[in-house]
């Protein structure tokens, strides 16, 4: 049976960078059949064409895609909020030793299950993880996200030098590895396998290689890794790689460029490395809470013009597993550059600007006939903060801003996955 959902419903017409906010379109009514949203439109119209479908009136809570977050750590979980250093402090002191203990596949099962808990109850309904490089958390990801319905995106991580012992596999043992889990959990109900070496510090250039090999025989897969977050990492590049243009070219030499390409921070970016990710069709994915607890620096918004722009929590690095306050971030990030972010922009971003990010606006992050039915709804007057805010509200907008600003779990009233009421 079909589902009529009533309230504030937000779709998305185009690219609010390019549009404005006139690309958020405003409805009444949502319905939704069979895993998938059937119409969109009026009450009225939507009841009389759906006379038997079940009806929830969600009143004046927004009805939006759910949130995707498209760059995340899910071993690094029970880390978060750790006293942060810089980047290569942070991965010895916290994020190492943590992901160690993955080799049991018990614990990993345990982590991944209070990861799904805590992503879905901020309204998260898709994300995109590294695993460690243990095919067990591989495993236990996808486990979790299929017996949630989710469509999720990860990989098990790559590292064979500059890290610990118990954390390095080989260029051989990661491509056999990563192309058994691949044909293991790769178009496995809603799960997508992502080929994923750490970064170029943490891999050989034949692991990078192998990686690269097993991306051409598999092109239909993402890549991911990490891209200039940090200058002293940029430094330590430039000692591991001094025949490498830039940091980006350490990836373009062994067949890691192209579409499907997802590189998370890309804060320092050259003009040379700008050029070469928007020819290549490439994605980015800013971290804001992430860059500004470990003091990376301040993502330029201006990429969003010629680059496909997601947003993402970087859990553990980033201090929130909630989207609203990624969305807060990078607005105040914005801010300190001179870019002062429209509501719009930024919801699209946690939504329709991250399922673009990887390849999937066609599936997720938007209310469009056809589209999953992965929807969030979301109280705009989930504390007496925000309520007083909004009452003031003379457009969608201005009643959508507090929550982004000021929103948290409370604001999160339903989720819906592939149709189904999860929470």
């Amino acid at each position: 049976m079909a589902d009529l959902l009533l309230g504030q419903v937000l779709s998305f017409d185009g690219d609010p960078f390019v549009l404005g906010p006139e690309a958020g379109r405003m409805n009444e009514a949502v319905v939704v059949d069979q895993g998938r949203i059937a119409a969109v439109g009026s009450a009225a119209s939507l009841r009389g064409a759906y006379p038997q479908a079940r009806v929830t009136d969600y009143g004046q809570h927004l009805i939006s895609a759910g949130f995707v977050d498209a760059h995340v750590h899910y071993p690094q979980t029970a880390i978060i909020a750790s006293w942060g250093k810089r980047l290569i402090d942070w991965l010895n002191q916290y994020t190492f030793p943590e992901e160690m203990r993955f080799a049991d596949p018990t614990y990993a099962a345990e982590v991944a299950a209070r990861y799904f808990d805590l992503a879905l109850a901020h309204g998260t309904t898709s994300m995109c993880s590294y695993a460690t490089i243990h095919p067990a958390s591989v495993d236990a990801f996808f486990e979790q996200a299929q017996a949630r319905g989710l469509r999720a995106f990860a990989g098990k991580t790559c590292m064979d030098r500059n890290a610990p012992e118990g954390l390095r596999d080989t260029a051989q043992s990661a491509y056999d590895d990563s192309k058994a889990l691949l044909a293991k959990w790769h178009g496995r109900d809603r799960l997508s396998y992502v080929i994923t070496p750490r970064f170029s510090p943490t891999s050989t250039p034949d692991q990078l290689a192998a990686m690269g090999a097993l991306w051409a025989e598999n092109p239909d897969c993402l890549m991911q890794t990490h891209l200039s977050e940090q200058t002293d990492e940029i430094a330590w590049v430039k000692d591991l790689f001094p025949q490498s243009r830039d940091y980006l070219d350490t990836y373009e030499a062994h067949g890691l460029l192209r579409k499907g390409a997802v590189y998370g921070h890309a804060i320092h970016l050259t003009p040379r490395e700008k050029a070469r990710l928007a020819e290549a069709g490439a994605s980015v994915v800013h971290c804001p809470t992430s860059n500004t607890f470990i003091g990376s620096g301040l993502f330029d918004m201006g990429l969003a013009q010629s680059l496909r722009v997601g947003l993402a929590t970087d859990t553990g690095g980033g201090s929130s597993f909630s989207m609203l306050r990624t969305m807060a971030a990078a607005y105040e990030v914005a801010q300190l550059r001179g870019q002062a972010l429209q509501p719009s922009q930024l919801w699209w971003l946690a939504t329709q600007g991250s399922a673009r990010a990887l390849r999937a606006e066609h599936q997720i992050g938007n209310i469009a006939v056809g589209a999953e039915a992965d929807l969030v709804v979301v109280n705009l007057a989930s504390t007496p903060a925000i309520e007083q805010a909004t009452r003031r509200a003379e457009d969608i907008w201005q009643a959508v801003f507090p929550t982004i600003m000021l929103g948290d779990d409370r604001a999160i009233d339903a989720v819906w996955i592939a149709g189904r009421l999860l929470l």
